[in-house]
């Protein structure tokens, strides 16, 4: 039993804490998204992918429907969103000794051990 409550607290805080993200995209527009992938060369139209990393992914998560996919969403999100802003911290600490790429890290690793673990016991699908 515990298995499956951890399984849906990791769910629920994944799917949470990246939701704001995309709920601040969705007010706010991509532009900045476009014009990174634009200047990565890569095509502009890709830039919305995001809306299913950080929307889609994050409400289908806590709700536990196709668990293991979604998060996969969200390890490719966040794989780009390193790409594309932090390429060059990586092997960088920040102001107070952290690793400069940790948050997106945790949402990446997070993601990655959904993908392992399935969605567990309470979900709408298990997987």
């Amino acid at each position: 039993m515990s298995e499956n409550i951890g399984k849906l607290v990791l769910r629920l805080m994944l799917g949470g804490m990246m939701l704001f993200h995309g709920i601040d995209k969705a007010l706010h527009g991509i532009t900045f998204i476009k014009g990174l992938v634009k200047a990565h060369g890569i095509p502009e139209v890709l830039a919305y992918g995001v809306y299913a990393g950080e929307i889609f992914a994050p409400l289908f998560l806590i709700l536990g429907w196709k668990s293991r996919f979604w998060a996969g969403v969200v390890v490719l999100n966040m794989a780009v969103a390193i790409y594309l802003t932090q390429a060059g911290a990586l092997f960088k600490l920040g102001a107070h000794g952290a690793w400069a790429v940790e948050l997106s890290m945790l949402y990446m690793l997070s993601a990655l051990a959904i993908v392992l673990l399935g969605s567990g016991k309470y979900a709408i699908m298990r997987d």
